[in-house]
């Protein structure tokens, strides 16, 4: 159910996993940041920015029921997947926990993309 009573509730389920996904990789962005091996990380902070903004902006064009959403939803899907293998390639519990939210965004935005 959307916030207002008019919204669509067919994209609540996709809305809320990006929602969920785009903070777990601001999070574990952050959580990056701090590690002794940032240097090492580059590859996955980038993905991870990139993740994080997809999903905001499919969140957002959902949110208007946007004619885009399918084709944004099957980009932010690709996304996801990538930042998800990223994440897995290192070994902190932050990064697994992401790669797992990561993967089940792009599963709901597959399901929205058609």
């Amino acid at each position: 159910m959307g916030v207002l009573s008019t919204s669509p509730t067919t994209m609540d389920s996709c809305i809320e996993a990006c929602l969920k996904c785009l903070r777990a990789c601001e999070e574990c962005f952050t959580a990056c940041l701090q590690e002794p091996d940032v240097q090492a990380r580059v590859k996955c902070i980038q993905t991870l920015r990139d993740c994080a903004e997809i999903c905001g902006q499919a969140s957002h064009y959902m949110s208007r029921n946007s004619s885009f959403s399918a084709n944004l939803c099957s980009l932010c899907a690709q996304i996801c997947e990538q930042c998800a293998t990223e994440c897995e390639n290192m070994q902190d519990e932050h990064c697994k926990e992401c790669a797992q939210i990561c993967r089940e965004c792009a599963q709901e935005c597959r399901n929205m993309a058609g």
